[in-house]
């Protein structure tokens, strides 16, 4: 008989404290991502989805606590990042390519021309995505769904250990979000990609994610997705009834439950 591999945690939150200001946002967070798991960030607006993500990336240093990073010391996991594509400036005249070159720039290096490396790793990006035939077209003339795959390449571009997604699925048709969630889940399971997806679509992050992180203020909880995405604790979280449902294999989540009022 073997043993099972232990996982190996990429970084670990130990009781961190982050806000703006004096004012906390989120207190007491202790959580580890392990590296090559899917992750799931949820909870209400508000709630600190956005506090906890900058605190992450970095961009937010723990007013109390520490993040370690255990299994990569001296070195932080390089994390790609995939923005809310509402937030890129649609008004730069950039290609599809000159996009993903943007995720190359850390590994280039200030002041340095880009090498054969470099284009390399920005069409294999491209076509991990399925948007090397794009590459030559405007951003900005691009699909919402296909503007979403030039982040996730740009992303991806920076060879990142650790994916992390900001509602990447927000604003898109069914069809769309369902042709992106399989391709965020493909990444995931080729290789060793870490993920953590931020998101306010219950249903998506359930259908993806092996464990998931509920913030709710002053509220953390974290664990198995069918442990955490439950009815009693969606529906306290909310304040409003909410439905859990498996079908065809699926995760449904809605509101309006059991003991709805009518």
């Amino acid at each position: 008989m073997t043993n099972e591999p232990k996982s190996i945690d990429l970084l670990r939150f130990e009781n961190v404290t982050a806000g703006y200001g004096k004012r906390p946002i989120v207190t007491g967070v202790s959580f580890s991502i392990a590296r090559g798991e899917f992750l799931g960030i949820v909870g209400p607006n508000g709630s600190g989805k956005t506090t906890l993500l900058r605190t992450l990336l970095g961009i937010l240093h723990p007013k109390e606590g520490r993040i370690e990073f255990p299994s990569t010391h001296p070195d932080v996991p390089v994390m790609g990042y995939v923005p809310q594509r509402d937030t890129i400036d649609l008004l730069l005249p950039f290609t599809t390519a000159e996009v993903v070159m943007m995720g190359r720039y850390r590994r280039i290096g200030l002041g340095r021309r880009a090498q054969q490396k470099d284009m390399q790793a920005i069409d294999c990006a491209l076509e991990q995505v399925g948007m090397e035939s794009f590459s030559g077209k405007q951003f900005r003339d691009l699909s919402g769904g296909q503007k979403q795959r030039t982040l996730i390449a740009r992303a991806l571009a920076s060879e990142p250990e650790i994916l992390i997604l900001d509602e990447p699925t927000n604003g898109m048709d069914i069809a769309s979000r369902q042709t992106l969630l399989e391709l965020i889940q493909s990444l995931h399971a080729s290789g060793a990609l870490t993920v953590v997806m931020v998101s306010h679509l219950l249903g998506d992050v359930a259908n993806c994610a092996q464990r998931i992180a509920l913030i709710d203020g002053g509220h953390f909880t974290v664990g198995a997705s069918a442990e955490i995405l439950n009815e009693t604790n969606l529906s306290q979280i909310y304040g409003t009834p909410i439905a859990v449902t498996i079908l065809n294999g699926k995760t449904i989540i809605s509101a309006g439950g059991p003991n709805a009022r009518h």
